[in-house]
């Protein structure tokens, strides 16, 4: 270096110098420190002094030695730089990974509970429907095998009943003469034939087996007409026309009678009815059926004749407009009166022309399972008619689940009054009007229920009663009045029966 520096003094050569110079310096980059010296030499003559201390090397190197250097460093770089790249390439990728990892834990979970609750509400909703279908099917057969005890327990008891019957006939009169046999034959044959149409209890009890000479009697009249029969009072005698155009308060409600029993599992509830006014083409004999277990309820089955009603053979199907809920619907003066589906609108269905003739909601009336009887059935909603018209029995948030009764206008379904009583509607299994007075059902399968209220809209009071009412089948799910025939027609357990009255004399 000094040897280099002392050249600078020559004027010409100053460029070629100084890259000289810069090139050592370059080769130095390494150095710490570097020192400029300028003084005069002996001959007076300016001299400069350029010091720098290697950490390597005492001297330049060699030019080819510094390109090796130089080209060394130029590759190290090279590969610093395609490490860095390479570097910078991976971290974008994970940088991007870590973003779509973020995105799909924050949507998936949603996806995924949402994907989880549809499934387990799925499967939820079939186990229930497992688990009813399983209800059912054991409720049917334990019903079959009630009905076997109860009909061996039956046939025994008038097995019993005859021997002894036959024993007290000798005992009393030595041998019976031929013509008493043979009466006493057409009695039991009378006995065997109302059993097989499902009369078998009621008539049983109009028989006096106890009574020889009411038993004597009885048998004078073995071959009066079913028909018949069937409209005498509780008491055997027939009733008067002033009777049955009566109005009174209900004292007394007979056994039930089986007319018919349903054929599949959607028979296990519904409701049946007969037209208390009908109109042309119907007659007191058309009766009608609607199968209610189901989600889409649109088939009313139509039986010209009782005897079609009993042995299961419709004159007619029609198919509503509009899906029917629950159990509360009536035929009146030729129309069809229901619920709609999930709505608390009543509708008005002319059976003969099959067209929707009025609609109506029910102010504030509960609907789909918010007040229905204790049994169910999204009963929120039920008709009913009595002597004096069309009925409406729901509740309301405003009445805080008592029942309330409307009376509506059968043509347009207006609301023309209405009351509110202190029976609270779940409270009670079911309800019918006699006369404009409500009376409820307090269980709907308790073998031994009652009649246990009755709320008068004439006076707007209401009163505790006790009159024992049957649930034979112990699943009653519909109970109406007719006031034609002064019967109540319920449905338990897939069978439509039907109830005799008593009404006491206003």
């Amino acid at each position: 270096y000094p040897v280099l520096a002392r050249c600078l003094s020559c004027g010409p050569t100053m460029p070629a110098v100084q890259l000289l110079l810069l090139v050592c310096l370059a080769w130095g980059v390494g150095a710490r420190t570097a020192q400029l010296r300028k003084a005069d030499d002996r001959r007076g003559r300016c001299q400069y002094t350029f010091s720098v201390a290697s950490p390597h090397e005492s001297s330049c190197p060699e030019p080819g030695q510094a390109m090796l250097a130089i080209q060394d460093l130029q590759r190290d770089s090279s590969t610093q730089r395609a490490d860095l790249e390479a570097t910078k390439a991976r971290l974008s990728s994970l940088e991007s990974l870590l973003q779509q990892l973020t995105r799909d834990q924050s949507a998936r979970p949603q996806d995924t509970e949402e994907g989880m609750q549809k499934e387990l509400g799925t499967l939820r909703r079939e186990r229930d429907q497992l688990e009813s279908q399983t209800r059912e099917l054991e409720t049917v057969y334990s019903n079959l095998l009630l009905d076997k005890s109860t009909l061996e327990e039956e046939k025994r008891h008038l097995g019993q009943e005859n021997v002894e019957l036959s024993r007290s006939k000798e005992g009393s009169r030595g041998m019976v003469p031929a013509k008493s046999e043979g009466k006493r034959a057409g009695i039991l044959h009378a006995l065997s034939s109302f059993s097989q149409t499902g009369c078998r209890e009621s008539t049983a009890s109009k028989w006096n087996l106890e009574n020889l000479d009411f038993q004597e009697l009885k048998s004078e009249l073995t071959e009066v007409p079913v028909s018949r029969i069937l409209k005498e009072s509780p008491s055997g005698h027939s009733r008067s026309k002033e009777e049955d155009m009566g109005c009174g308060e209900l004292v007394w409600v007979g056994k039930p009678i089986t007319l018919k029993t349903a054929e599949a599992i959607t028979g296990k509830y519904g409701v049946w009815m007969r037209d208390p006014k009908p109109t042309y083409p119907y007659t007191e004999e058309t009766t009608w059926r609607v199968d209610t277990v189901g989600t889409d309820v649109r088939q009313v089955f139509e039986y010209n004749l009782i005897s079609q009603f009993v042995q299961g053979y419709p004159s007619k199907v029609h198919v509503l407009p509009t899906p029917l809920e629950s159990t509360g619907a009536v035929v009146y003066e030729g129309s069809l009166y229901f619920q709609g589906s999930e709505s608390r609108t009543v509708i008005k269905y002319e059976l003969s022309t099959e067209t929707v003739k009025a609609e109506k909601d029910i102010p504030g009336a509960g609907y789909h399972g918010q007040f229905p009887y204790s049994w169910g059935g999204y009963t929120d909603i039920d008709l009913a008619v009595d002597e004096t018209g069309l009925w409406v029995i729901y509740s309301t948030e405003a009445s805080k689940g008592a029942i309330v009764l409307s009376k509506l206008n059968p043509e347009n379904l207006e609301v023309e009054q209405s009351w509110e009583t202190n029976i609270r509607k779940q409270s009670v299994a079911n309800a019918f009007i006699i006369c404009g007075t409500l009376y409820t059902i307090s269980s709907y399968s308790s073998a031994d229920a009652t009649v246990n209220f009755a709320y008068d809209t004439g006076t707007s009071s209401s009163k505790a009663l006790a009159i024992p009412f049957k649930n034979r089948y112990k699943y009653s799910s519909m109970v109406d009045y007719n006031p034609r025939e002064k019967k109540l027609f319920a449905w338990d357990n897939f069978n439509m029966v039907t109830y005799d009255l008593r009404l006491s004399k206003m």
